[in-house]
């Protein structure tokens, strides 16, 4: 890392005042709200200030933000496949320290006709009995002609009815419409409905038949079926809706030596391209890259060329919870008469003593979403997501992450992840990166270390005229900070220049356990993650985090 070391940064801790000045503790978020439904703010202006001011004038001012975190992938006894029961998983994702969750259940024709709505009962029964925690209601929409996606709304009378029209008018399995290889007669109808899909949602939203709905493309790479085509025709279809895609799926834990067996790979990505998949992927996109999918762990992959277009499109990270690796519970034995497509519900788990099957993680053990709000509530972390205000992290690595951009002959904050700043060419920028260290081990009894943060610098260029285009040549890794040993709160202050053309930031960091020259070569990434054996790739050795971007733009472009 020598040569791409950065030679210096600012203060080794923060005090109390510039930490208020940069943002606010996910804590003292959560002790101002007092009991955690109360609804207060944070800091002057909506989510959306940044990019309306943008507009209007040079540089930018976000709102102080506190973090919230989430889960957005987890199932139980209404999915055909999972265990748990919601208390279990609640109790889980409280012991782990989440403050929101998405019960994002499989559509099929049991839990469309019976499932959706006794799972609508619980969730109110769940909201009730766990009020420190925003608990949604969600779906895993199979998506026609593609994979899986987490589709979930804000609480509302409609929010159940909302997600059991859409399941039953628009779900590729339900439907049949599962075709999605290149040139079957079936495709382009399929993928087409997809479209008609988000767009339905988004109608649904502007007619206030429910007040928020977000869509993300779940484990996009683990089959290859999401093309880059597809997911740019999603997101432009309602980019208020589908705002991204999982950077990291769940299944995590599927790797752990000795557990699943000599071929497994974390997330269970173990598949090979299929006549479904779209054959511009090569075999190496199939597997995880310390634990994250292909089209974001590539440095001038698949993600950073839709960024380049200059578009937001948001990374999460989550559980996919449904079976927890070294547990010991078993699913209950069915009553005569009964099976899940005529109840939409397995029967309860039962206790045996003895380690199941599994390859998930508990909510929040592993797997976490962060995302910025000024204010707390279930709206608040949809807005907070929409607005890109995300950083991933495996492993409790850190405890928690600030980043502001802004020019330096401008007072006030900057923006921050998500947002947009316009600059004139030649103006002078600092990027301010404020790191938390993790303060307490993790659920493996590791307290993590945080060895090098990645600062990754790509040109915006527009929308692309290849729509299956999967590369941004001049996305690289440009600055790497060596902050191994370094502990509690710190500021990164890194220099930015504008050029000729607008651009966006992004940033990555990792323990430094496992890297290697990244997909594209070293000269793009030079320590980038990088899969591991076979049946060996223990998660807890080898963790990262990785923010959304702040865009640049250049004036007159």
């Amino acid at each position: 890392m020598t040569e791409q070391q950065l030679p210096s940064w600012a203060d080794p801790s923060v005090s109390p005042a510039d930490l208020d000045a940069q943002g606010v503790s996910r804590r003292q978020l959560l002790r101002r709200a007092g009991l955690f439904g109360a609804v207060f703010t944070l800091g002057a202006g909506p989510l959306a200030t940044s990019a309306s001011a943008a507009g209007r004038g040079y540089g930018g001012n976000d709102p102080r933000l506190a973090y919230l975190v989430g889960d957005h992938h987890v199932h139980s006894v209404y999915s055909h496949d999972a265990k748990y029961t919601f208390s279990q998983q609640a109790e889980a994702a409280a012991t782990y320290g989440l403050d929101w969750m998405v019960f994002n259940e499989h559509s099929n024709f049991g839990h469309a006709s019976y499932g959706a709505k006794s799972e609508h009962a619980e969730i109110l029964k769940a909201r009730a009995a766990n009020p420190r925690q925003l608990i949604f209601q969600g779906l895993e929409w199979y998506i026609p002609a593609a994979e899986h996606c987490t589709v979930f709304a804000a609480p509302g009378r409609n929010e159940v009815d909302l997600l059991t029209q859409f399941e039953l008018a628009y779900d590729g399995k339900l439907l049949g419409y599962t075709e999605g290889s290149a040139g079957a007669t079936d495709t382009a109808r399929n993928e087409a409905h997809a479209v008609k899909a988000v767009k339905w949602l988004a109608a649904q939203r502007r007619s206030g038949y429910v007040d928020d709905v977000l869509v993300l493309a779940n484990h996009p790479l683990r089959l290859g079926i999401d093309s880059p085509h597809e997911m740019r025709a999603w997101r432009d279809a309602a980019p208020e809706i589908m705002i991204g895609m999982e950077g990291a799926p769940g299944a995590q834990g599927a790797a752990l030596p000795g557990w699943r067996g000599a071929t497994s790979i974390r997330g269970e990505y173990e598949n090979k391209p299929s006549a479904q998949s779209w054959s511009g992927y090569p075999t190496d996109a199939y597997v995880t890259y310390g634990g994250f999918d292909w089209a974001t762990a590539t440095v001038g992959g698949l993600w950073d060329s839709m960024l380049a277009e200059g578009r937001l499109f948001s990374i999460t990270t989550n559980s996919d919870n449904h079976r927890t690796v070294y547990d010991t519970w078993a699913n209950g034995a069915w009553p005569d008469g009964q099976n899940f497509d005529n109840t939409g519900k397995l029967p309860d788990p039962v206790q045996t003593d003895s380690p199941q099957p599994g390859s998930d993680f508990w909510p929040g053990e592993f797997s976490r979403t962060h995302v910025g709000v000024t204010r707390y509530g279930y709206r608040e972390v949809m807005a907070g997501m929409r607005a890109g205000r995300v950083w991933v992290d495996h492993g409790h690595l850190l405890d928690g992450l600030d980043v502001r951009l802004k020019r330096d002959c401008d007072h006030g904050q900057g923006v921050t992840l998500g947002g947009r700043l316009r600059v004139r060419k030649g103006d002078r920028l600092t990027l301010n990166i404020t790191v938390t260290t993790a303060s307490r081990p993790n659920a493996q009894g590791i307290l993590p270390e945080l060895a090098h943060v990645d600062v990754i610098r790509g040109a915006v260029r527009g929308a692309v005229s290849d729509r299956d285009a999967w590369r941004a040549p001049d996305t690289k890794v440009v600055r790497t900070a060596d902050v191994g040993g370094r502990k509690g709160t710190y500021t990164l202050r890194i220099p930015v220049t504008a050029g000729d053309e607008s651009f966006y930031l992004r940033l990555r960091g990792s323990d430094g356990k496992r890297h290697g020259a990244g997909y594209l070569g070293a000269s793009v990434d030079p320590h980038g993650p990088i899969p591991h054996e076979p049946g060996n790739g223990d998660p807890w050795a080898d963790t990262w985090f990785y923010s959304n971007p702040i865009f640049v733009d250049l004036a007159g472009n």
